[in-house]
């Protein structure tokens, strides 16, 4: 007599990155995330890439009542080589890739009719943000520090806010342009702890580096997959979103080698340099 077949209850895979976005608890949205991960590693999932999923008021992005989120130029910042100036310095990082989790949930959810890759790369982008967050937080509470106990800023989920509406815009903005400003900030960053002597900061940069390279290229490929399909040149688009929603003027210096992996073009890298001068 043949057994019964495994009785699986598949996920509404948009549906779920949903529901994770909403959550509010660090440690339950990592758990979730990675639960999402396995769940597509499985294949125990439905993914319905036309249906479009109602937001519910109030509930996005789901995240804790601390930190305080204030004026990017009151964020805290202090020397090196005191335990709170290194602790504010791993707060400030682990605020940025928690909200990287949120935005790359978001970019799951909100947009409808894109291919089923699209789905599972900005998935997997989840999944690795909640990897650093996890070793950012960690670290953090190695100091006798948590997440929350500092001031921090917004600026990044301030653009998914402004882009939530237009998928080209948030390829083009929030990866292309907020994300990519990581490749080039993390070296100088690895640089301090370094100095300082923290390996496990540097280990953790070190890994954060290679991931964010990965996530900008993810980034690139639907921008540029996006401006095929519309037939618009992407250079002219994205210099057109950038003042249509008053993207941030990026200053040097840039990574170029990690800007080249995650696939910038020659074009787009000359064009920024000369912006930026």
């Amino acid at each position: 007599m043949q057994a019964n077949p495994p009785n699986y209850s598949f996920i509404h895979l948009r549906k779920r990155a949903y529901q994770c976005l909403c959550l509010t608890d660090p440690a339950q949205k990592v758990a979730e995330v990675h639960q999402l991960e396995h769940i597509i590693k499985n294949q125990t999932y439905v993914l319905d890439t036309q249906e479009c999923i109602q937001e519910e008021e109030h509930l996005i992005p789901g995240r804790p009542k601390k930190p305080d989120l204030v004026n990017p130029l009151l964020v805290k910042r202090r020397a090196m080589h005191t335990n709170e100036g290194r602790a504010i310095a791993i707060h400030a990082l682990a605020h940025i890739e928690f909200n990287a989790i949120n935005l790359a949930l978001d970019a799951v959810w909100r947009f409808a009719n894109m291919p089923k890759e699209y789905y599972l790369d900005w998935l997997k982008v989840a999944s690795e943000e909640a990897k650093h967050f996890l070793l950012l937080n960690n670290h953090l509470s190695d100091l006798d520090f948590n997440y929350g106990d500092f001031p921090a800023h917004d600026s990044l989920w301030e653009m998914v806010e402004k882009t939530k509406t237009d998928v080209i815009a948030r390829m083009a903005l929030v990866p292309r342009t907020m994300e990519a400003r990581g490749l080039d900030a993390v070296p100088m960053i690895r640089n301090r702890f370094e100095q300082i002597k923290d390996k496990k900061m540097v280990d953790i940069l070190d890994t954060i580096l290679h991931d964010e390279i990965g996530h900008v290229e993810v980034g690139n490929r639907w921008f540029h997959y996006l401006c095929e399909v519309h037939q618009l040149d992407s250079i002219e688009t994205f210099q057109k979103l950038s003042i249509q929603y008053r993207a941030p003027t990026l200053r040097g210096p840039f990574n170029l080698t990690a800007r080249k992996l995650a696939g910038f073009t020659d074009t787009e890298l000359d064009l920024l340099i000369q912006q930026a001068n």
